[in-house]
């Protein structure tokens, strides 16, 4: 088994799980293809990790499954926009860690 960990990347966690659902339990291999041909920005991100992984543990993409991967909420970066009458109003960025995890397929 091996995993790679992506942290405080600049993304929304709950558009990055909609793709991280997509890929859970696929060959490596498959997934990769799948992830190349997806729009989301998401997909780009979690396709290097996906491969991150794959190369730490030293495998083929084609022998190995995603057995997890998984989205986490990190820190808001936060702005202020101004508004009427001298106020601010906040603008909430949300960041992600991604967690992915690989093994040899039996």
């Amino acid at each position: 088994m091996s995993r790679a960990i992506l942290r405080h990347i600049r993304l929304s966690p709950t558009k990055a799980r909609l793709v991280a659902k997509e890929i859970q339990g696929m060959n490596a291999e498959e997934a990769l293809a799948k992830l190349e041909f997806m729009p989301n920005k998401a997909a780009k991100v979690i396709a290097k990790v996906v491969a991150s992984a794959v190369a730490n543990g030293g495998f083929d993409a084609n022998e190995v499954v995603i057995t997890s991967c998984r989205v986490d909420r990190a820190a808001y970066l936060k702005r202020f926009r101004p508004r009427a009458r001298g106020m601010a109003s906040r603008i909430q960025k949300p960041t992600a860690h991604i967690f992915v995890e690989v093994e040899k397929e039996s």
